[in-house]
């Protein structure tokens, strides 16, 4: 056997090619195709259809039977979720860290996006009858849509350079946006002109769940064709333990890395913190205008289109804003209007302030979650091949904090008998996130001793994204 005049790549870094427009344009429309799943099934028609089902089943109590048990159908939807997240708060640590050592990151990402998309276009068949199999198959499609998620944005290191990532993930969000409503005023037209199609409303409205399906699975195809497989750990590094024991293997690896970066904890730590904010109000907005405001639905899905055509600017607002004074401070004054809203929030009454509040919610929602997915690729080690894994941490901090900030919303709402008061109380979290964050503002966020943890080769140079761009 020749030995091989240059070495071959150690890590994915080395093989696939930085800002390729046709792979990251294709890259951009997973969001197109898997952002539906989060406004049609979890904020718009599904929520809606849900009650309309548990109200057919229970008009006076709401409670509804489930495997035996008697659960408030509201808060067997909650729980649905809350399973969800466990299950891939569990598994996502340990299948990416397989993933980064196999180079399966695109199979790993195609399998959770078909069984996302199938269980969606399953929903098909959720009528009175089915409600406990449909409960299965919502869990299904959420676990899809979060696990496909993981490592989608772990390829956003492996296929932009760091100048780009805050950019490219904001064209990623806009596209998801733009997407997403599209869709969705396809599903309202349907539902809404049913009588001229010869449709009942609730057989249209398990219609827009199975083009849903048939949209997310249709148009991940394309990111699907684009982008590259990434080659995994070179021959040489592949133990004789077997795949799963290199799995775990390569899961404590990380878990090691993470104890010596400092930066990178405390950047989980302010993600935590104030995203338990952020995503509870995504979550309850619509019930808070629904039980809060009496709004008609109508309005209210008139809201959550305006929550989306204002991310999209949102999103490239503040992209450009951390070009010129760096990631930190863009998502601390992100956060501080979070704050506000809070305040806001405890005040707003139906009519011109609470669609004012929706734009300014919009605007800062898309901002968040772009920059917040931008920075944390600023802040894992530079050339790490274990992108997925550092990603899966961040998926378990997004879905923990889902959990805990919707829990404490419900217990504060119940005990003070007001949604106002749980409203006023996210506070907390953004203050809390906020302060977090004060503690990065003016370092370098990768962290010095990442040669150590970093791939072979030398080490490349760090750049001080929490600082504005001009400076050293």
């Amino acid at each position: 056997m020749t030995t091989a005049s240059a070495p071959a790549p150690d890590t994915a870094f080395d093989a696939i090619p930085k800002d390729d427009k046709r792979i990251t344009r294709g890259w951009t429309f997973y969001d197109w195709a898997n952002s539906v799943y989060p406004l049609v099934i979890t904020s718009s028609i599904f929520p809606i259809y849900w009650g309309a089902i548990t109200k057919q089943l229970s008009p006076e109590t709401d409670i509804v039977s489930f495997l035996g048990f008697k659960v408030p159908g509201s808060s067997l939807l909650t729980y649905a979720i809350s399973a969800a997240f466990l299950v891939i708060a569990l598994v996502s640590p340990f299948l990416t860290s397989l993933a980064d050592f196999s180079g399966r990151k695109k199979l790993f990402m195609q399998i959770f996006c078909y069984l996302g998309a199938a269980s969606c276009a399953a929903l098909y068949f959720f009528t009175p009858s089915t409600l406990t199999a449909s409960t299965f198959v919502f869990i299904s499609a959420t676990i899809g849509f979060s696990g496909s998620i993981v490592f989608y944005n772990s390829y956003l290191p492996l296929i932009s350079s760091e100048e780009q990532y805050d950019s490219l993930s904001a064209r990623g969000f806009s596209m998801g946006y733009i997407g997403s409503v599209l869709l969705l005023v396809i599903c309202l037209g349907l539902i809404m002109g049913h009588d001229k199609i010869g449709l009942e409303e609730s057989h249209a409205t398990r219609l827009a769940f199975l083009l849903t399906g048939i949209w997310w699975a249709g148009f991940a195809q394309i990111p699907f064709f684009t982008l590259p497989a990434d080659p995994g750990r070179p021959a040489g590094a592949v133990s004789d333990s077997g795949w799963l024991l290199n799995g775990f293997r390569e899961l404590g690896k990380v878990v090691d890395q993470l104890k010596g970066l400092p930066n990178l904890k405390r950047f989980l730590l302010a993600y935590f913190t104030y995203n338990m904010g952020v995503q509870t109000v995504m979550y309850v907005a619509t019930i808070f205008g629904d039980k809060e405001l009496h709004l008609e639905s109508t309005a209210l899905i008139v809201t959550i289109l305006l929550l989306q055509i204002v991310g999209i600017l949102g999103a490239y607002l503040f992209a450009k804003l951390s070009e010129r004074i760096g990631n930190t401070r863009a998502l601390s004054w992100s956060v501080f209007i979070w704050m506000c809203i809070c305040v806001a929030g405890y005040f707003v009454q139906a009519g011109w302030s609470f669609y004012a509040l929706a734009a300014v919610i919009g605007l800062t929602m898309g901002a968040i979650q772009s920059l917040s997915r931008s920075t944390y690729s600023k802040i894992i080690p530079e050339n790490t091949p274990n992108t997925a894994a550092f990603f899966s941490f961040f998926d378990v901090t997004e879905k923990l904090s889902i959990v805990i900030g919707t829990a404490v919303f419900g217990v504060i709402a119940q005990i003070t008998g007001s949604m106002r008061n749980s409203i006023l109380s996210l506070i907390v979290f953004f203050i809390l996130g906020l302060l977090f964050l004060l503690t990065l503002r003016g370092k370098k966020l990768r962290d010095i001793n990442e040669a150590d943890v970093a791939a072979p080769g030398p080490p490349p140079a760090t750049p001080n994204v929490g600082m504005p761009a001009t400076r050293s």
